[in-house]
C-alpha cells in the first residue's frame, strides 16, 4: 500500500474518491484525463495525490487501479451513480467517516479539504454529513462531503429503493453546512462535457 502522510492525524476519516461513473456525457473515461501536456497526473491521480497530501487513507470506489497502489472496491450496485459508492465505503469504513471526493474536480485544493474536516470536527450532535453549500443557489456538494458512519441507514434505505438524488435523503437537521460564495467556487468546478474540459484547460492556462 502507499506509505500514508498523517499530518492532521484523522485516523476516524477515510478519503474516498469516486472513481466508477460512466462518463457518458464525457464520451470518454473522465478519471484518465489530463489536463494538459505538463501534468504527469490525470485526474484520478491527482485526486489520490491531494487526498493522500491532506493525511488521510484513501481508497477508491468504482474501479481498479494497480499503479496507484490504493484499495480500491466495487460499488454496491453498478449503474446506480454515487450513492452506490458511499454506501459501499461506509460499509467497510469499520465505523469511520468518509470524506467523499468526485474525481472530477480538478481544481480542488487542500485548503478547502482542511476548512471541510475542521468543520466536521466541530460538527453539532446528531450531525451526520458535513457539507459545502453554494449560498446564492442552495446547491449541496454531496460528492465534496464528510458521512459519518450514521448516515449509511438512510443511505442504505433510499439505495435499496433507487431513491438516488442525494440531496433528498439526509435531512437538514443532521448537516452541517458550509456555505461558500460564488467567487469562490472554483474548487468545485466539475468536469462532465468537453465544454467543461476545454473550459477548465483555458483556466489553467490563465494561471
Amino acid at each position: 500500500m502507499m506509505k500514508q502522510h498523517n499530518k492532521l492525524n484523522q485516523n476516524d476519516i477515510i478519503g474516498v474518491i469516486l472513481a466508477g461513473g460512466l462518463s457518458s456525457r464525457m464520451g470518454h473515461d473522465k478519471a484518465s484525463i489530463a489536463l494538459s501536456t505538463d501534468d504527469d497526473l490525470d485526474l484520478l491521480g491527482k485526486t489520490c495525490k491531494l487526498l493522500t497530501e491532506t493525511g488521510l487513507d484513501v481508497w477508491i470506489s468504482g474501479r481498479e487501479n494497480k499503479a496507484l497502489n490504493l484499495f480500491c472496491f466495487p460499488d454496491a450496485k453498478k449503474g446506480l451513480g454515487p450513492l452506490s459508492g458511499i454506501v459501499r465505503a461506509l460499509e467497510l469504513s469499520q465505523n469511520r467517516a468518509c470524506l467523499i471526493l468526485s474525481c472530477d474536480l480538478p481544481f480542488m485544493d487542500q485548503k478547502t479539504i482542511n476548512a471541510l474536516i475542521e468543520c466536521r470536527n466541530q460538527r453539532k450532535q446528531g450531525t451526520v454529513l458535513t457539507i459545502y453549500v453554494q449560498k446564492e443557489t442552495g446547491y449541496p456538494e454531496h460528492l465534496a462531503a464528510i458521512y459519518e458512519p450514521e448516515s449509511l441507514p438512510l443511505l442504505k434505505e433510499s439505495l435499496e429503493k433507487e431513491l438516488l438524488k442525494l440531496n433528498r435523503i439526509i435531512p437538514i437537521d443532521k448537516q452541517e453546512r458550509i456555505y461558500y460564495n460564488s467567487e469562490d467556487s472554483l474548487p468545485f468546478f466539475n468536469i462532465n462535457y468537453p465544454a467543461d474540459l476545454e473550459v477548465a484547460r483555458r483556466i489553467i492556462r490563465s494561471l
